[in-house]
């Protein structure tokens, strides 16, 4: 009987350890999300609470074409960017309901917004100032961002109110048979082919892909590809995990070795980094 006890005893205790072990770890941060400000440089930042991002306001932005993937529901930053910049944004995304969401901006081109900007990442389209926009403003690209030119899984989230879908599948511990959508990939150089677009006229990218930016962007600096603003997401780092933590490291050191200075962390993922 004591030595049943002791068993017990001995085994509970190391359950209890590993949950703490555990606990502590997704306690922890990576040293980039302790990263604040870099003073000296006309940060600002546009759109919602959830979807807004920071970027430098430069003078090369006035007309400009930026790249904007991810759309999801929250669309504040590529119309208040497209807006204060005439520009023209690409937006790419492959997921039914952000290809939805996007059908219903253009439908009210030319309207102004009725509503405040909600909580949370799912944005009325009255909440959008349209007045002063065009189609020219927006294109609608309808695959994911890539390494490679394919067909592949796009596996949806655990929690089917949300939008977003992943590549690599981090938000499932990176498993490969939980529920998807098929969809097409797309790399950068064929993306700008299909485009029609030089490399150079790219001012600024926004990669929110979760976690596809890592692969992404190495092929963008294989292929020449260097635009003077990336704003990233970091999504992997929602999940904390050795292998996540060492993803972000290896592509915050390729940024930095490219010529990129990290310039400004908002919240807990989202990095602005500016080439010198």
């Amino acid at each position: 009987m004591f030595r049943e006890i002791s068993k017990k005893i001995l085994k509970d205790s190391y359950f209890l350890k590993l949950a703490k072990k555990i606990s502590n770890f997704l306690k922890r941060k990576h040293p980039l999300q302790n990263f604040k400000v870099v003073e000296g440089y006309n940060i600002i930042r546009l759109g919602s609470e959830y979807g807004g991002w920071s970027f430098v306001n430069e003078d090369n932005l006035n007309n400009c074409t930026i790249l904007s993937a991810g759309l999801g529901e929250d669309a504040s930053f590529d119309v208040e960017f497209a807006s204060k910049f005439n520009a023209k944004v690409v937006i790419i995304d492959p997921t039914p309901r952000a290809i939805n969401h996007y059908g219903e901006i253009i439908k009210s081109l030319g309207c102004l917004s009725k509503t405040e900007y909600v909580k949370g990442g799912k944005q009325p389209i009255s909440s959008y100032n349209l007045s002063n926009l065009r189609k020219d403003n927006f294109l609608l690209v309808k695959k994911a961002l890539w390494n490679k030119n394919e067909k592949l899984k796009f596996f949806s989230p655990p929690n089917p109110e949300h939008v977003s879908h992943s590549i690599i599948n981090f938000q499932n511990q990176y498993k490969n048979d939980t529920s998807f959508i098929e969809v097409e990939a797309i790399t950068i150089d064929n993306l700008l082919d299909e485009m029609n677009i030089n490399k150079d006229d790219i001012s600024l990218i926004k990669l929110d892909i979760e976690g596809a930016e890592i692969e992404f962007l190495i092929d963008c600096f294989e292929k020449g590809f260097r635009p003077k603003q990336i704003l990233v997401e970091f999504d992997e780092l929602n999940v904390p995990s050795k292998r996540s933590f060492q993803r972000v490291t290896e592509i915050n050191q390729i940024l930095m070795h490219n010529g990129y200075q990290l310039l400004k962390k908002e919240g807990q993922t989202d990095f602005l980094y500016l080439k010198n």
